[in-house]
């Protein structure tokens, strides 16, 4: 597979955020808001910054199974507003407890906690509302993937897991079981959300999908846990070396630093193998793996 040079994935991402950005923008200027404070809240936690990587996972892998960009609009939207509700959520003082996120204030400190959680909560069901709207033959495929990536056996067992872990000095495979319904579920749900706008689910190619994505879920999340320790308060656009302060268990804390970043290029290598299947056309899913763990923030 030949990759392709990095301002060409700079491209791409800029393309891809500008669509879901003018999507999602939209969905607050199509109608009146009922309640303006809680509308106001649910701006703030989903349209001030953000990598939007999710959706860019969904156009990159749908593009590289042949669908066109207008198909894969609203998976791409879906995806976004489910991370939105789940890191106003993280964030509250009965969770993680953060006062700045993306540079920025959060939610809970913005407006206040209990506007935070139904902005949360809002969040969560507009992004089905958004996926349910656009008719497809495998609507009921796509939101399964989304539900079941989202909730108790995806993202939400592996925030539990996260506060159960605190204070705790669990096993590798442990840390890694966590991290992949925590954060690996949702990764993984955007590139089949994607596949799967532009093929059967019984297509092979959504299975190299998957497994590329739960390697890259996990080098994420690794990285992240180094540039906790690495970074600055400045470019993270959230407080540094807050894992360590709240006692959460890390990569870098059970393997050091050095072998936490040569878990992330191992599992970059093989996530970059799994996209064979694809041909050329997953090139820039191979240059968005490497992007996982070169990123500042």
């Amino acid at each position: 597979m030949v990759a392709t040079q990095v301002p060409v994935l700079e491209t791409l991402r800029h393309a891809s955020n500008a669509r879901v950005d003018a999507m999602l923008s939209a969905l607050f200027e199509a109608r009146p808001a009922t309640a303006p404070r809680l509308e106001a809240a649910m701006r703030h936690g989903l349209l001030v910054g953000g990598k939007r990587l999710r959706p860019l996972l969904v156009y990159l892998a749908g593009r590289a199974l042949g669908a066109d960009d207008e198909a894969l609009d609203a998976p791409a939207a879906a995806i976004e507003l489910i991370h939105a509700y789940s890191l106003i959520h993280d964030d509250l003082p009965a969770m993680d407890d953060d006062d700045l996120r993306r540079g920025q204030p959060t939610v809970h400190i913005a407006y206040d906690e209990a506007t935070a959680i139904l902005a949360g909560d809002a969040l969560q069901t507009l992004a089905f509302e958004v996926l349910a709207s656009t008719p497809h033959p495998r609507l009921g495929s796509l939101v399964r993937t989304l539900a079941t990536a989202s909730g108790r056996d995806g993202m939400v067992a592996g925030q539990a897991l996260d506060l159960d872990a605190v204070g705790g000095h669990p096993e590798v495979d442990a840390l890694a079981h966590m991290h992949a319904h925590k954060t690996g579920a949702l990764i993984e749900a955007a590139v089949r959300l994607g596949g799967l706008i532009a093929v059967a689910e019984t297509d092979p190619r959504l299975e190299a999908l998957s497994r590329y994505a739960r390697t890259i879920g996990l080098a994420f999340q690794i990285h992240d846990d180094v540039l906790d320790v690495t970074g600055d308060t400045a470019t993270l656009g959230k407080a540094s070396g807050a894992d360590a302060a709240r006692e959460k268990p890390t990569y870098p804390s059970l393997l050091g630093l050095e072998g936490a970043q040569r878990k992330a290029r191992t599992l970059i290598d093989e996530a970059i193998a799994a996209l064979a299947p694809l041909g050329e056309n997953a090139a820039p899913l191979a240059d968005l793996a490497h992007y996982m763990i070169k990123r500042d923030h």
